[in-house]
């Protein structure tokens, strides 16, 4: 049991890290507080880079020559689909950092593909 409890301790450090590492500002405001309010907070900033995906999202669908059109919109729901999965399966874990868990994974996912989309035009 009380190894349990550290190896939790220890989960909640590391998601901690994970929430203040990244391309941000010193300014933006970290993820801290109670299990409810680090949720909020992630679901805030997931808001803020699903806003930004389908910005780019749309641009892309734009851009795109029009053989490429219809595949990235296939690409782009698969994505959603895995992203959804893949992080359902992190909030379906032990205890109340299962729901820290599949916030950071919603986030971070969406973060990684607003940032891959905006970089198409660039390559």
């Amino acid at each position: 049991m009380m190894l349990r409890a550290v190896m939790g301790l220890l989960a909640i450090l590391a998601l901690g890290s994970a929430v203040h590492a990244g391309d941000r500002s010193d300014s933006e405001p970290s993820c801290d507080g109670n299990t409810y309010q680090m949720v909020e907070c992630l679901k805030a900033k997931t808001a803020e880079w699903d806003t930004r995906l389908n910005t780019a999202y749309q641009k892309a669908v734009q851009d795109a020559q029009p053989a490429q059109r219809e595949q990235l919109r296939t690409a782009q729901r698969l994505w959603i689909q895995y992203r959804n999965a893949n992080c359902l399966y992190y909030g379906m874990g032990e205890g109340t950092i299962a729901r820290l868990d599949a916030g950071e994974c919603m986030r971070s996912m969406t973060e990684a593909r607003a940032k891959e989309l905006e970089g198409l035009g660039r390559q």
